[in-house]
């Protein structure tokens, strides 16, 4: 059984149309990394804490010890900063300006576990360019929503998928699971 460590329901979609059967659990975890700690380090110790609470949410729940545990993290990181997501419209629009006209990173730290002690943790990462946005667009993205609750303030799969120029690597990557290198993992595991 695969067990989805996440409330995410893009991590959620990318499962359903990669074919996979999953159940979800709710991984309530501490964001908060040491002082100092990079981005690769972060996303992916964040994806390990999430993948081992979900452990322990589904083994409460009855799980079986041979389930198999996904937790996954998100960062978008630019000029080695990391862009979380927004808690103000006007923290949003700051994010979207500093992206505009410039190429970041996007960081997914994905972690399985399963309680026989089997755990692989890695980080994926897909480079997005961005066209120059304006401020009539920033603005108007903004007031749709659409951002609040994405890092780095956009979603390439909504609305913001016109401010992105190109990208090098996974697309499933920047909407929250990479999901070539999922593919490849489940498969070593027997899922």
């Amino acid at each position: 059984m695969l067990v989805l460590a996440s409330s995410s329901p893009r991590r959620a979609m990318l499962l359903r149309e990669g074919g996979y059967p999953f159940q979800t659990v709710k991984a309530s975890v501490s964001e908060q990394l040491p002082e100092g700690m990079g981005p690769e380090i972060g996303v992916r110790e964040l994806a390990v804490r999430k993948a081992q609470a979900g452990l322990s949410q589904w083994l409460d729940q009855g799980g079986k010890l041979g389930d198999v545990i996904m937790g996954a993290d998100t960062m978008v990181v630019l000029d080695a900063h990391i862009l979380g997501k927004p808690e103000t419209k006007a923290e949003a629009e700051e994010m979207l300006q500093r992206l505009s006209g410039r190429t970041h990173v996007v960081l997914t730290g994905v972690a399985l576990i399963s309680g026989e002690g089997r755990l692989v943790s890695d980080v994926v990462a897909t480079i997005v360019h961005f066209h120059q946005l304006g401020e009539d667009d920033i603005k108007a993205y903004v007031a749709s929503g659409e951002p609040m609750d994405k890092a780095g303030a956009y979603g390439i799969q909504g609305e913001a998928g016109k401010f992105v120029k190109s990208y090098e690597g996974s697309l499933t990557n920047v909407i929250g699971l990479p999901m070539e290198y999922i593919a490849e993992k489940l498969r070593a595991w027997g899922i």
